[in-house]
């Protein structure tokens, strides 16, 4: 899977909201850029535990950017927390929509809807309490931006074994052997790449 890195910009997420609003299409464009990565590995977690990786996440990403550029006027909040929480559960609506169709159900499901919603919650959160940091305070770059969004944008960056064992272990929540099996490793290879891919995702995060 490719993940296409969105830096954060020197203008503030929440100016690039307000600025938005009023509007402006061009900033609506590049606000929504920077959460690709961040959706993109959400939509892999659902899809790998739902449907086996059967279905591209940059699909399902791509529809939810649709739909968050088509409903925008309808987005009230102000602050990037609220508008990764609008977007994850745009992310979630797709998600179940996709799920039913596999499954062959006709019918809208908004019990699976609010499942896949809640799961998608707890990988935002998983994303920092997982993989992030630890440390008594954020860096400059979290203050700014949802740190969660800052975890999925490092990931992005880091070395293509790394990630690929990172997002396999956090991502799909498999065993090491299981990973080893996968990328073609041995284990003991696949618990080293494992180590540093975390040690080099946090220095990447807390970095300056």
């Amino acid at each position: 899977m490719k993940f296409g890195y969105a830096g954060s910009g020197s203008v503030q997420t929440d100016q690039a909201i307000r600025d938005a609003r009023a509007g402006d299409r061009e900033a609506l464009g590049g606000l929504f850029d920077r959460y690709v990565n961040y959706l993109t590995l959400l939509a892999r977690v659902q899809i790998g535990r739902r449907l086996q990786g059967k279905l591209d996440p940059a699909d399902a990403v791509q529809e939810a950017f649709l739909q968050a550029h088509r409903h925008f006027s309808n987005f009230r909040g102000s602050t990037e927390a609220e508008l990764a929480a609008w977007l994850r559960r745009i992310l979630a609506c797709v998600l179940s929509n996709t799920v039913q169709h596999y499954l062959g159900t006709q019918a809208r499901d908004p019990r699976l809807e609010q499942v896949i919603a809640a799961d998608v919650d707890r990988s935002s959160a998983a994303l920092v309490g997982r993989l992030a940091a630890p440390g008594p305070s954020p860096s400059e770059a979290a203050c700014r931006h949802e740190r969660a969004v800052l975890v999925a944008d490092a990931l992005a960056r880091l070395p293509d074994d790394y990630r690929e064992v990172v997002l396999l272990r956090f991502a799909e929540g498999l065993a090491f052997a299981e990973v080893a099996a996968r990328m073609g490793r041995s284990v003991d290879s696949v618990e080293k790449l494992w180590v540093r891919g975390v040690v080099r995702l946090r220095q990447l995060i807390g970095g300056p």
